[in-house]
């Protein structure tokens, strides 16, 4: 399996984050906006964590609380679990799946390159697949 830097590469440089102080509503619509499932929480360019749309559904959505009035840093999940730009897709994958977690944020140091989801696990699993059949479909054939 390749590296996740693999993953990332050749998309939009920008990695979508959010400040802490903002409510669960603004950050619902920028999820909205970007069409993705979970943004980066940065303080003074320092990552304090990770929101998703799961941590809006169980702890704002389900306690009834009100998405204007509560802050993304009453929600987001602090200790957040990481991956270097060479960590392996298949690593990446057991570390998701032994931690119940969709999003892994790619960061080099203190910077955040990107973020991967299982998504982009799974359709490189799937891309893996492909290209091993149509080898060994080429392979028979010849």
């Amino acid at each position: 399996m390749k590296p996740v830097q693999d993953l990332i590469k050749g998309r939009d440089s920008t990695v979508f984050q959010v400040s802490p102080s903002i409510t669960v509503f603004e950050m619902l619509k920028l999820l909205a906006e970007h069409e993705v499932g979970a943004m980066v929480v940065t303080e003074h360019g320092r990552l304090v964590g990770v929101v998703s749309e799961r941590d809006y559904t169980r702890k704002v959505a389900l306690q009834g609380k009100n998405s204007r009035e509560t802050k993304v840093a009453e929600i987001m999940t602090r200790e957040v679990i990481t991956v270097t730009p060479a960590t392996g897709t298949r690593a990446c994958m057991a570390l998701m799946s032994r931690k119940n977690i969709r999003h892994l944020p790619v960061v080099d140091g203190s910077a955040v390159l990107g973020m991967i989801s299982i998504r982009d696990i799974m359709n490189d699993i799937i891309a893996g697949h492909e290209q091993t059949i149509s080898q060994l479909t080429s392979y028979i054939s010849s």
